[in-house]
């Protein structure tokens, strides 16, 4: 071939899924839109695997999304057929989210309109005429959300049209009502469903005036799932860099007096756990407020209200974490013993509670308590005994957590713990926790040649 057989490859990594071939395919002259024996783009053969990272590979790689194909369609059109929010995403692409026609993309707009209002089932069976059932299975449509995948009469769609509308009308600078866009959040309650997030990113992303109230105004929804959106929101917004001149005195002002306020039960720890992802002095007192809840799902927020930056703990807040300390659910005490450990009053009783849950059966429950311990400023023999003891855990996690922290606190045990790690496989390339031993290895060196330089 005239391209020395780059098409070939590209497809063939295409169909393997493997998006790092893929781009150093492309890097190296290969078409990105090249297609297969039937004529069909590798981008549309991404989009029907539901390949979103080759898609946004192929896009990024300057594959065209409205390439006209003969059927009239495109990989774009394509993509919000398939109904995979991540797919459509990769497939719109930055670029084409700013060159996007307004009349196409109100063509694309009516489609995933048509998709979403009508049902994923019903434009199924009318356009296969198969009346029998549907086969629906939960399928994650990302790193961190899912949506359902239908099939029927040989066709097979996802069900994320929602997320798909929303994010498009965005793309084509439609200002969706504020109402209309959470009714479509909360149709699905679940904050990982792909019509929840895209619809909370949409809102975050916003920049007017009349967004942000909007919003805020449905924490007096009657319903709780409305409720527990805008805790969502509110929490999300704290992860992002909102170029907003009243940016976090709002969200705040609105989250310290909803604390107070709330009464279901799982709402109020959405509240809680979104207050505590800002700075406010108000913090401790919603805190304090709350740290006899009988829910454990709101007490295990309550921890976080009295992070201090390396302050010290107020009286009160020292023993309010006490408390947590010594709760009867596990999560709670967890949380409190890793927010308690920096605090040298506390310390004595976080360290107890942890060597308790260090033996807890729950490898989960373990592994979290063994990391908690390691990362403790608690540099006393029962600790470093303790870690040594979590070497003989089945879990290779469990072991190099205790590994690492013998290896912050220069125990002479360390190179033996680290042999008891055992050979760590793929995943391990940037942990910090492997790299400690060298570190260690470095300090003893050090610390010799000082001892013999002292000497004479």
């Amino acid at each position: 071939m005239a391209d020395g057989g780059l098409g070939v490859r590209l497809l063939s990594a295409v169909r393997a899924g493997d998006a790092e071939r893929v781009q150093d395919l492309l890097g190296e002259g290969a078409d990105p839109d090249t297609v297969d024996e039937k004529g069909m783009p590798a981008l549309c053969v991404a989009v029907a695997a539901y390949d979103a990272p080759v898609a946004q590979a192929l896009v990024e790689g300057g594959a065209a999304a409205e390439r006209v194909l003969p059927d009239g369609t495109t990989p774009l059109w394509r993509a919000i057929d398939g109904g995979s929010h991540a797919v459509f995403e990769a497939v719109l692409g930055r670029e084409n989210r700013m060159r996007l026609p307004e009349a196409r993309g109100a063509e694309l707009i009516a489609l995933a309109s048509e998709w979403y209002g009508t049902g994923v089932t019903e434009v199924l069976r009318r356009r296969t005429g198969a009346a029998g059932p549907v086969t629906t299975a939960r399928v994650e449509d990302d790193l961190y959300d899912w949506v359902d995948e239908v099939s029927l009469g040989g066709l097979v769609v996802r069900a994320g049209h929602g997320a798909i509308l929303s994010t498009l009308e965005a793309a084509c600078h439609v200002q969706t009502p504020v109402d209309e866009l959470i009714a479509r959040a909360v149709r699905q309650p679940d904050e990982e469903h792909v019509d929840w997030a895209a619809v909370c990113w949409v809102l975050v992303r916003r920049r007017d005036d009349e967004s942000f109230p909007a919003v805020v105004a449905q924490r007096h929804h009657p319903d709780p799932v409305h409720r527990r959106f805008v805790a969502d929101y509110l929490r999300t917004r704290s992860f992002c860099d909102v170029e907003h001149p009243r940016y976090g005195r709002n969200e705040t002002a609105a989250l310290a007096a909803w604390s107070a306020e709330e009464t279901d039960s799982a709402v109020l720890a959405k509240v809680l756990g979104a207050f505590t992802e800002y700075e406010h002095p108000g913090l401790e007192a919603a805190g304090l407020r709350h740290v006899g809840h009988q829910d454990p799902r709101v007490r295990r927020e309550v921890p976080y209200a009295f992070l201090t930056d390396g302050g010290p703990l107020s009286p009160a807040g020292r023993e309010a974490l006490l408390a947590l300390v010594r709760d009867p659910d596990t999560e709670v005490r967890l949380r409190a013993c890793s927010v308690g450990a920096s605090d040298e009053d506390l310390r004595p009783e976080v360290t107890r509670a942890l060597l308790r849950m260090i033996e807890n059966l729950d490898p989960a429950v373990c592994r979290r308590a063994t990391e908690t311990l390691a990362t403790s400023p608690d540099r006393t023999p029962a600790v470093s005994d303790a870690l040594m003891a979590m070497l003989d855990a089945d879990d290779q996690l469990v072991r190099l957590e205790a590994a690492w922290g013998l290896a912050r606190r220069d125990d002479p045990r360390t190179e033996e713990a680290y042999a008891r790690v055992g050979p760590l496989g793929p995943g391990f390339e940037h942990d910090h926790r492997p790299g400690e031993l060298l570190h260690w290895q470095w300090r003893r060196k050090d610390a010799e040649a000082a001892a013999f330089r002292n000497g004479h």
